[in-house]
C-alpha cells in the first residue's frame, strides 16, 4: 500500500492490484475503506482476481510510502503517483497490470449497461450526475489521463468512441513501458508512468461504478 495525505483526506492504494483504492478522513479511516472494498473489488474484477484474498482487516496492510497529496487530493482524487511507479516495467506485469485495468473497464460498462434504466438517488440537496454524464465524465477522463500518457487518440482511430479510446490507451502505455518517448506534439509534460495511469484510470472506472450500484439501490 502507498498513502496519499493532505489535511483532511488521505487516500490508500494497493500497489499490486489497480482499482483497489479508497479514501477517508486520515490514515485508518483511508486503511478501514480500503479493507472494507476488499470483497467488493474482488467480485467487479472477476477472473481477473486470481491470486487475491480480500483483506480480513487494515492490520495486516504493509505501508511501503507515505506521499504528500496536491490540489487534485484536496479535490477528492488520488493525483500523486508512487515512488516505486518509476521502476521499468517488463511486459509480463504491463499484461498483468493491463488485464486489471480491462476488468475494472468491464465492470464499470456491466454496471452502466445494468442500471440504464434506473434513476440514480440524487444527494440531500439533488445533487449529483445522472448516469448518461457518469459515463461521459468517466471517457472524459480517460480522454484527459491518455494525453497526460503522451498518448493520441487520432493516431489510432479517426473516432472518439470508448472502445478506440480504450484501445489508444493500451497502445500508450506499451510505448511509454518499451522506452518509447511521446511524439513531440504531445511532449508538454513528463508523461505519466504506466502503473500510475493503469491506477488511476482503473479507479476511476471503479468508483463510479460503485457509485451508480449505490446510488442505484440505495
Amino acid at each position: 500500500m502507498y498513502l496519499e495525505v493532505v489535511a483532511r483526506r488521505t487516500f490508500v492504494s494497493a500497489l499490486a492490484w489497480p482499482g483497489l483504492t479508497r479514501s477517508g478522513r486520515d490514515e485508518p479511516g483511508a486503511l478501514a475503506a480500503l479493507a472494507a472494498a476488499g470483497v467488493r473489488y474482488r467480485a467487479a474484477i472477476g477472473a481477473a482476481a486470481d491470486g487475491f484474498a480480500p483483506p480480513a482487516g487494515s492490520s495486516g496492510f504493509r505501508v511501503v510510502e507515505r506521499v504528500p497529496g496536491n490540489a487534485t487530493t484536496e479535490f477528492g482524487a488520488p493525483g500523486v503517483a508512487a515512488t516505486s511507479d518509476s521502476r521499468a516495467i517488463d511486459d509480463p506485469e504491463l499484461d498483468r497490470l493491463s488485464g486489471l485495468l480491462r476488468a475494472c473497464w468491464a465492470a464499470f460498462d456491466a454496471i452502466a449497461v445494468l442500471h440504464a434504466a434506473d434513476v440514480l438517488r440524487t444527494g440531500p440537496r439533488g445533487g449529483g450526475r445522472d448516469l448518461a454524464a457518469i459515463v461521459a465524465h468517466v471517457d472524459g477522463a480517460d480522454r484527459a489521463y491518455l494525453g497526460a500518457l503522451g498518448g493520441n487518440l487520432e493516431r489510432m482511430a479517426g473516432t472518439d468512441s470508448t472502445l478506440a479510446l480504450r484501445s489508444a490507451f493500451l497502445a500508450a502505455l506499451r510505448d511509454r513501458a518499451h522506452g518509447m518517448p511521446p511524439p513531440p506534439s504531445r511532449r508538454r509534460n513528463p508523461a505519466w508512468a504506466p502503473r500510475y495511469a493503469i491506477r488511476r484510470s482503473a479507479w476511476h472506472a471503479l468508483d463510479h461504478a460503485w457509485e451508480i450500484e449505490d446510488r442505484a439501490t440505495g
